[in-house]
């Protein structure tokens, strides 16, 4: 059984509102930041800030915050190795690619997990620079390889809460505890073909920073489920136990769990989601934790009638993402915001595009991955690999695959051909949403594919209200408003 360390005071101060931890950086230090400020629960998006911030260096870091966070990391080596590798001053010159960042997996060399550490830590440290309101980190349990490090990193910085979803994260509890210690400690991994063996990734922390560090406050955890009976079944053993849920419904953005039962698509190829695919909040708030709502909820009135049925209050993606404070381009966000306000902006969920398996909410939009013709235009490769997943080889070592990578190679590795079908790399497409897409030889640069919750009602109504377009700090206040329906 783990023993839990004592948590930040933002467990005796919560929040109605959480901002979602969205993309690749498009939930950016600067939009966390923003939300904190007000007192509501910032949240950064953890996933792949290696590379965010190796490419943040390659372009420069023109501003200087990065380095400016990077100076406060406690292990000055590892600063300057990092500074060395990426560091480009006055950015790369036109058409020139970045470096690669190495690679996750099960047994991660020095450089990824100092890369990983740094990039965690420089993310949450600029959230809570010069404010002392709240910020959290979203992870994806899918992405188990990076786990250790990336939290571990966002812990030194003093993160105040960790949100994991696209999983059972029945392991983060004991992870948090043993990271807050400075102990080394292990996190089990899945690996295809061999569901019995012992396969882990492991950190440790006094070989990586060394001796001497003071420990760290334990942060908050709050798991992203979808059912109530998740939520009982990580209550069910302390061991497992989070500090409260994110309950996500089918229409929230991003990956949404799949639908119950045989599976059935609308006209459209959408998945359909029914009855059973809505978790019984009843049932979730005699659990006895905190929890926020979650798909289709960014209005005043959704916050209001959530903090009825008994929810400390709700998570929101959409208003935050399109606002002016997230890391979408400015032309993403000006083409997307353009759509909204013609009324003919559309969401709709693509049971293929993910390399997880999971449904995933794709916005619709010219020249993005969402055209199946720019999909399938696009050479398949996988050479960021932060969604493949390990699996066991004929000779049981442990290799890599990836749906979205060459569907020869797929197959050749023991994956079907049937799971390969019309897989979008996400990981580059959603880099290049935030302006951090690769180049290629060819001079073509990755192109897009943005995520927004299925309900754009809210997006519209302050559309309305803002048509030049709004920030943050508008969102909250229109959030926590009495505004008519």
């Amino acid at each position: 059984m783990s023993t839990s360390l004592p948590v930040p005071a933002l467990r005796r101060a919560l929040p109605p509102i959480i901002q979602g931890g969205m993309g690749v950086a498009v939930s950016s230090w600067r939009l966390a930041s923003a939300v904190a400020r007000r007192g509501q629960l910032g949240v950064v998006s953890g996933t792949a800030l290696d590379l965010v911030l190796a490419r943040r260096l390659e372009d420069g870091d023109l501003d200087g915050s990065v380095r400016r966070a990077m100076a406060a990391f406690p292990v000055r080596a590892i600063v300057e190795r990092v500074l060395a590798r990426y560091l480009r001053p006055g950015g790369r010159a036109p058409g020139v690619a970045y470096t690669p960042v190495p690679r996750l997996s099960i047994r991660p060399g020095r450089a990824v997990q100092e890369l990983t550490v740094l990039g965690n830590f420089v993310e949450v440290w600029l959230a809570k620079a010069g404010h002392s309101g709240p910020v959290g980190i979203n992870y994806l349990e899918k992405v188990q390889m990076a786990l250790p490090a990336a939290a571990y990193g966002a812990m030194l910085a003093g993160v105040d809460a960790v949100l994991v979803g696209a999983g059972i994260p029945r392991h983060l509890p004991h992870l948090l505890d043993a990271l807050a210690a400075h102990r080394p400690t292990r996190l089990p991994v899945d690996v295809a073909g061999d569901p019995g063996g012992d396969h882990a990734v492991t950190i440790d922390p006094p070989d990586l920073l060394g001796p001497g560090l003071p420990p760290l406050e334990r942060p908050m955890f709050l798991a992203i489920v979808s059912s109530e009976v998740l939520a009982a079944y990580l209550t069910r053993d302390p061991a497992i136990r989070p500090d409260g849920f994110v309950v996500e419904g089918p229409r929230a953005g991003g990956h949404n769990a799949p639908p119950r039962g045989r599976p059935v698509r609308d006209e459209r190829g959408q998945p359909v989601f029914g009855a059973r695919d809505q978790a019984d909040i009843g049932k979730v708030a005699a659990v006895g934790l905190p929890f926020w709502l979650a798909g289709s909820l960014g209005t005043p009135e959704a916050v209001r009638a959530a903090v009825a049925t008994g929810a400390t209050g709700v998570q929101v993606g959409t208003v935050f993402a399109l606002s002016a404070d997230s890391g979408l381009t400015p032309e993403l966000r000006a083409r997307l915001l353009a759509r909204l306000r013609a009324g003919t902006l559309e969401v709709l969920t693509d049971g293929d595009a993910s390399p997880t398996g999971f449904p995933f909410k794709v916005a619709q939009l010219e020249g993005s991955l969402s055209d199946p013709a720019v999909r399938a235009a696009r050479p398949r490769l996988c050479d960021l690999g932060y969604l493949r997943s390990p699996y066991r080889k004929d000779d049981g070592r442990v290799g890599y695959r990836c749906p979205a990578e060459p569907v020869e190679m797929f197959v050749r590795k023991g994956g079907s051909a049937d799971d390969a079908a019309g897989r979008a790399c996400l990981c580059n497409a959603l880099s290049a949403d935030v302006g951090l897409g690769q180049t290629r030889p060819d001079g073509r640069t990755e192109e897009a594919l943005v995520t927004l919750g299925a309900d754009l009602s809210g997006a519209g109504r302050l559309a309305e209200l803002y048509p030049d377009g709004w920030s943050a700090d508008q969102v909250v206040d229109w959030l926590l408003s009495r505004a008519p329906a």
